[in-house]
This record gives structure tokens, C-alpha cells and sequence, in this order.
């Protein structure tokens, strides 16, 4: 499994943007797919993550509400967008898949590089 994440960039508190993640496989069979991300000096942490279908939806205490996670019908390629968003959002932001939704929000099998968001005040 592949995965490709863009979108990052620099943006003012209030303001959004929008990650896309772009993953591949061998096989047709769809991935539960999500996002983590990680700021200088923190450990990684669960963002959002979204099941093979779009169905369910899982979100950080720190980000619902703000964020939307979603994807393209059963396409390995999902979409998280920001609003509103804060200084304290800034971070590597990760892409990840599991074939689990149990193991999505905590031990995903497989990791995309990172993409920076840098949120100024």
C-alpha cells in the first residue's frame, strides 16, 4: 500500500485548506483510511479517520467540529477539510490506512509521508 498526501501550506488562524491522500494496492479491496499528525516536540496523534465506504466517521475531541473527513465512493483517496483553523493545529500532517476500522484510530498498518500545515496567527 501506497499512500500520497498534499495540500499542506501556510494559512491565518480563521482560515482553511484542505488535504487530499491518494493511496494504491494490488488488490480492489478498500482501505479504512485516516489522518494523524504530529507537532515539533509531540507525539503523533489521531486526527480523523473515515471507514471503507464514508459511512462512519471518527474524530479527535480536539478537531470535531472543525474538521470533515470524507472520501470519493470506495476510492482509496480521502479529503480532510480544516476550518477555523488555530495556531495549535499546526503540525506534519500524516496520511494512514488499515484494512481495521478498529485499528485505524490507533495502530494503522500502513503510513504516507507527511504534509506541513502551518497555521499563523
Amino acid at each position: 500500500v501506497q499512500l500520497q498526501a498534499s495540500g499542506g501550506g501556510l494559512v491565518q488562524a480563521g482560515g482553511s485548506l484542505r488535504l487530499s491522500c491518494a493511496g494504491s494496492r494490488r488488490t480492489f479491496d478498500p482501505l479504512v483510511m485516516g489522518w494523524f499528525r504530529q507537532a515539533p516536540g509531540n507525539e503523533r496523534e489521531f486526527v480523523a479517520a473515515i471507514n471503507w465506504n464514508g459511512a462512519v466517521t471518527y474524530y479527535s475531541d480536539s478537531v470535531r467540529g472543525r474538521f470533515t473527513v470524507s472520501r470519493v465512493g470506495y476510492k482509496n483517496a480521502i479529503y480532510l477539510q480544516m476550518n477555523s483553523l488555530k495556531v495549535e493545529d499546526t503540525a506534519v500532517y500524516h496520511c494512514a490506512a488499515d484494512d481495521s476500522l478498529e485499528s485505524i484510530r490507533t495502530k494503522p498498518a500502513f503510513w504516507g509521508q507527511g504534509t506541513q500545515v502551518t497555521v499563523s496567527s
